[in-house]
């Protein structure tokens, strides 16, 4: 199950991971120890560190919740139902809610606090929540009403008692969307306001009340316990049955403490809830315009992964490869790129505001940067390490040692378009805080034929390769994760090309300089992380659990420090500003 996201410089740490609230006065210490030109930037990294810490127990918990689900449901009829009645209000979440919404959401907000001062501003905070909360539950009746038509569509194949069982998931999970899409919001004010550890923790609070609730309740409901058939796609027992509601009885209520957590956070910034309402409000208008091409933007990318989803349908186990795959792929992109992307935003919005067009483009190129810092070593990492991280992880029961080969061989092709992927997170934001929500969309919908000419043609050139009688169709389900990463590389390029001509440059030389480094330090690292994996599985093969957490994290410990030892050797900035800030941390 796919915890919802959160759909979100210089490589400065945050001084008080415990205390979310200390964001102004950690940059007001900066100012008076830095020149203003980089005091922009610092508060980007530093916030962009306290959301990477909450990411990452957001992805720890996430997963937790997917073993939960493993050990009691397995993973056939209640786990397929569940999983097609949570996919529903899922999709409509990414394409409403959270990105979308909250970007469009923070550019408005910010203009109205710099322009029309704070009263005004929260007057539009209220408005936009106020016509939220109607639609979304207007778009909740219409989805509980619908459901079995909804369900029908998109599995077509269930029989009937499971097809009857996802109506039902989906009628209690639909309201989700609602929860999410208030949330969206709160994020967006208390990120304007310089805290982000509160609303990037909200999916972390999401995991561990899901859990919690959600177990709770499938003992409840079940009368106590509930056993699973032998037999994975017969239709369990009635108890078994309301155990599985109790888990989606629990993801609602996670969804609603993840909007509940960052009440009184908003309180404590000033907000004060008005009961007014206007579709003719010129800020509320202002958030419609920039959230329609968004939304475009985003159906766009659920129709490439649909698009997907259509070219391996012909491949036993291409879904299952992918979608392992692309799971470990989106660890790194959220820890640094959604995390730098959401501390980039309120910046790039109030210096876009402003009219301090150097400032923004300082502030753009840093942050790519420190993704470039962050995400091109992992890339090469899960490329060289995949197969032993994959084994670790999953090969278990029925994931044997082909799945984890043909999974791996899917990593390594998402994991080429990886820093693409992530500094897309960081150039997209940056045109909405311009105005231009159209140049992101028009982009994101060529990427479609983009996507289309790649998987069809990749597919065909590497079902010829590695081909066996367990695997008749090679690698062709790498091509069309290689097709993935060729959308992302070409869809950077093009909005890095489009950044630059709309303000007049965009820093770059210094981007290709730090990227020169990092690629060389990338690649010692990728030398050192396979010559130890080997020398490592030569010795002693694919053993017990301790072996494979050597075979693991042994060439990543060795991996890294050749990276930092190569970086700081080629005087890479960012990675020397980061050790700098550690060590006056501690020095305090």
């Amino acid at each position: 199950m796919n915890e919802p996201e959160q759909d979100q410089p210089e490589t400065e740490l945050p001084e008080q991971l415990a205390e979310p609230y200390a964001a102004d006065e950690i940059v007001a210490e900066e100012i008076s120890r830095e020149p203003q030109s980089t005091t922009k930037q610092t508060s980007v990294a530093r916030s962009a560190g306290v959301v990477s810490i909450a990411v990452m127990f957001s992805r720890v918990l996430g997963l937790l919740r997917e073993m939960i689900f493993a050990r009691y449901f397995g993973t056939g009829f209640l786990t397929d139902a569940y999983v097609v009645a949570f996919r529903i209000p899922n999709v409509l979440r990414d394409l409403f809610a959270e990105g979308a919404l909250s970007v469009a959401f923070v550019k408005v907000f910010t203009d109205y606090q710099i322009n029309q001062g704070e009263k005004a501003a929260w007057r539009l905070a209220s408005l936009v929540l106020n016509l939220l909360a109607v639609i979304m539950s207007v778009i909740c009746i219409v989805g509980i009403i619908f459901s079995r038509q909804f369900v029908g569509l998109i599995a077509d194949g269930f029989s009937p008692e499971k097809a009857a069982l996802a109506t039902t998931l989906t009628q209690i999970m639909f309201p989700f969307i609602l929860l999410v899409a208030l949330a969206a919001v709160a994020m967006g004010v208390l990120n304007t306001k310089g805290i982000f550890g509160i609303p990037a923790s909200a999916s972390t609070v999401f995991n561990i009340i899901s859990i919690i609730f959600g177990l709770g309740l499938a003992y409840y409901l079940s009368g106590g316990g509930w056993l699973n058939s032998g037999d994975k796609n017969a239709v369990p027992d009635f108890p078994s049955q309301w155990a599985i509601i109790g888990m989606a009885i629990g993801t609602l209520i996670g969804g609603l403490a993840q909007f509940l957590m960052q009440l009184p956070s908003l309180f404590k910034v000033g907000f004060r809830f008005a009961p007014v309402i206007s579709l003719v409000d010129p800020g509320v208008k202002k958030v419609i315009a920039l959230m329609a091409p968004a939304i475009l933007g985003t159906s766009a990318v659920q129709i490439n992964v649909m698009m997907n989803t259509y070219f391996v349908s012909g491949i036993e186990g291409a879904q299952g490869w992918l979608n392992f795959g692309f799971r470990l792929m989106q660890l790194p992109i959220g820890l640094f790129g959604v995390a730098v992307g959401t501390a980039a935003i309120p910046v790039m919005s109030r210096l876009a505001s402003e009219g301090k067009t150097k400032e923004l483009r300082d502030t753009i190129s840093s942050s790519m940067t420190l993704v470039f810092l962050m995400t091109l070593p992992s890339a090469c990492g899960l490329i060289v390490l995949g197969e032993p991280i994959i084994r670790l992880i999953y090969e278990r029961g029925k994931f044997d040692a082909t799945s984890t080969s043909m999974t791996a061989a899917a990593l390594a092709g998402y994991a080429i378009g990886l820093t693409g992927y992530a500094a897309i997170k960081i150039l997209s934001p940056a045109f909405y805080a311009l105005n231009d929500a159209k140049t992101p969309m028009m982009i994101a919908i060529a990427s479609i034929a983009v996507n289309f000419l790649g998987s069809y043609f990749l597919r065909e050139w590497f079902s010829h390769y590695g081909v066996t009688p367990e695997t008749p169709h090679g690698y062709g389900h790498v091509g069309v994760a290689m097709a993935t990463s060729i959308v992302a590389l070409v869809n950077f390029f093009a909005l890095a090309y489009l950044m630059r001509r709309r303000i007049k440059r965009l820093n770059g030389r210094d981007i290709l300089l730090s990227f020169a480094k990092i690629a060389t330090a990338s690649a010692i690292l990728s030398a050192v992380c396979y010559t130890s994996y080997h020398y490592l599985f030569d010795h002693y093969g694919v053993g017990t659990l301790t072996i494979k957490l050597v075979e693991a994290f042994v060439p990543i410990a060795l991996g890294g420090i050749a990276f930092i030892v190569t970086a700081k050797l080629l005087r890479v900035t960012e990675l020397e500003q980061a050790i700098g800030m550690m060590r006056r941390k501690f020095q305090r």
